[in-house]
């Protein structure tokens, strides 16, 4: 019996309106206890262009220097989280929104420079989330929305993956709850063939995942999320789910639509 879901929803539904709200409406029908974490989409760029600041990338991931960081702080705590709790609290989802600095509930470490300096980027363990203050509004029933922000410890916010903070919350709250974790993104879950959006794998454990990574069907898109995926299921995470943001509501049923990792 899952009584906890753990869901992260992607940027490009941040980025679709319409999207957006179809989802948060069948998020706020969720009757058992929930938790969103949201990523920044392409806000953050956007808003960093207009004050003259540059976005950089290494292999998709964003370097986060001392102007980013302010920007991703201002974007992601501020201006999207807070749009998504109004926009909850409007369909009468009593939501909170949070950081991982608040309540100390997520500290993480600066990534350390190796190759690359990433900037300020955290690294999270589980082990070391405090489920406490999260434990104590989910029984109050307090629905809390997550940005991709934790901090140091020494008052340094730190921008932070959405998929880490997910999996990382799911491993620690997996010691109160039985928790099913959903990852929500604008496909209809893991695809045999990248292009055909159709072509469903309802169901991946160890050995397909295995398969299908020697049979090399699988985008590079999709990999991180599986290592993800089955990173929380070997850490006592019940269930993972990967599926496409307009099924939220019917994959927190048997009736999954997506592609179920257990």
């Amino acid at each position: 019996m899952i009584d906890l879901f753990i869901i992260k929803v992607g940027g490009n539904v941040i980025d679709n309106p319409a999207l957006l709200q179809s989802f948060l409406g069948k998020f706020a029908a969720i009757s058992a206890k929930k938790i969103l974490i949201h990523g920044g989409g392409k806000v953050a760029t956007r808003i960093g262009d207009k004050l003259g600041i540059e976005s950089k990338y290494v292999d998709g991931r964003r370097i986060t220097d001392a102007d980013t960081i302010d920007v991703v702080t201002m974007v992601y705590g501020g201006l999207v989280n807070k749009q998504l709790i109004a926009q909850l609290q409007a369909k009468g989802c009593n939501a909170i929104g949070l950081t991982g600095a608040d309540g100390n509930i997520i500290p993480a470490t600066k990534r350390p420079v190796k190759d690359i300096d990433y900037g300020f980027v955290g690294d999270v363990k589980p082990e070391q989330v405090n489920i406490a203050p999260v434990v104590a509004l989910l029984e109050a029933g307090i629905m809390p929305v997550f940005a991709p922000l934790t901090h140091d410890g020494k008052g340094q916010i730190l921008n932070t993956n959405a998929d880490t903070i997910a999996s990382s919350l799911a491993i620690a709250l997996s010691a109160k709850y039985n928790v099913r974790l959903l990852y929500c993104f604008e496909k209809k879950g893991v695809l045999s063939d990248p292009n055909d959006d159709n072509a469903v794998i309802n169901l991946i454990n160890k050995e397909i995942y295995q398969q299908l990574l020697d049979q090399k069907v699988l985008s590079d898109g999709i990999l991180p999320k599986l290592t993800n995926a089955f990173g929380a299921i070997d850490n006592g995470v019940k269930e993972v789910l990967i599926g496409h943001a307009e099924d939220v509501l019917s994959n927190t049923t048997d009736q999954v639509a997506g592609t179920l990792i257990c």
